[in-house]
């Protein structure tokens, strides 16, 4: 890989959010590594790369470290909340005691056919993840929200998510657990963070997202430009408005492979954003 500058408008400042696994994270085996010589070029450029994840702040701040991206800001929890630059884990976890407190309030019926990680072992949580013994324990260190599997039919279902939201309760489906929390998403903190930025920059910021499961779809489509990373372990996205006006395309493989395969993604990306602004 060369050393030039990624392509992008002259005098714009990129920004990416990216979600973990399936995108920046191999969806089996959580490896990164093939997105090094992206990664590499970020940090060269000290373009700020912000993960946004499903994942507690316990699991999102050993990474960002490994990563070289601590000095920038985490998305956690699907949103439910965000974990500051340079910060190990907030000191928040009594929000997640009062939604589990207003999730057993429920019909002991309804309740029983979700299943969150409250429920579950450090062991079963390594089964139903992959994660080892000690990510497994990291992934339980919750402080705003409560993922888990949904074991009833669709009516059920629907009568449980009623039940929660008349108590605040927000739900987002991932690629692998229905979430529960007190709201705020990926979306909403992608405009937080970007509004603090864009006020102490003096060149315009674009926000530039990474997505692949439906909780990924409000972040792809309030960034500038999104990416959909197809993911073959659940169903495709539907189509976006974004993929209309060539705001929001599709990667055309799998994983962290438009990190490996774009050299890394800035000619896609400037190709894009060019062609959109003009």
């Amino acid at each position: 890989m060369d050393n030039e500058p990624p392509l992008i408008p002259a005098g714009h400042e990129p920004v990416f959010f990216t979600d973990l696994d399936g995108t920046l994270l191999d969806h089996e085996t959580y490896d990164w590594s093939p997105a090094e010589p992206a990664l590499e070029r970020l940090r060269q450029h000290n373009i700020p790369l912000i993960l946004a994840s499903s994942k507690t702040a316990a699991e999102i701040a050993p990474l960002r470290v490994a990563l070289g991206f601590s000095h920038c800001p985490a998305i956690v929890e699907n949103g439910s909340g965000v974990l500051a630059p340079d910060e190990g884990r907030p000191n928040a976890n009594r929000t997640y005691y009062r939604l589990i407190s207003e999730l057993n309030a429920l019909p002991v019926d309804l309740r029983a056919h979700f299943r969150g990680f409250a429920d579950l072992s450090v062991d079963e949580i390594r089964k139903v993840t992959g994660l080892s013994e000690a990510e497994a324990d990291l992934a339980r260190m919750r402080d705003f929200s409560e993922p888990g599997n949904w074991r009833g039919n669709e009516t059920e279902m629907q009568e449980f998510l009623s039940l929660l939201a008349q108590r605040g309760i927000s739900n987002r489906m991932g690629g692998r657990f229905l979430t529960l929390s007190f709201g705020a998403d990926k979306a909403n903190r992608l405009v937080e963070i970007m509004t603090g930025m864009r006020a102490h920059s003096a060149k315009p910021r674009e926000a530039i997202a990474l997505g692949d499961a439906p909780n990924d779809i409000g972040m792809l489509e309030v960034a500038d430009y999104g990416i959909i990373i197809i993911n073959p372990a659940h169903a495709a996205l539907p189509h976006l408005k974004g993929e209309d006006t060539g705001r929001i395309w599709r990667a055309q493989a799998a994983g962290t492979s438009p990190f490996r395969k774009s050299p890394p993604i800035f000619p896609m990306t400037a190709k894009r954003v060019r062609h959109s602004k003009s």
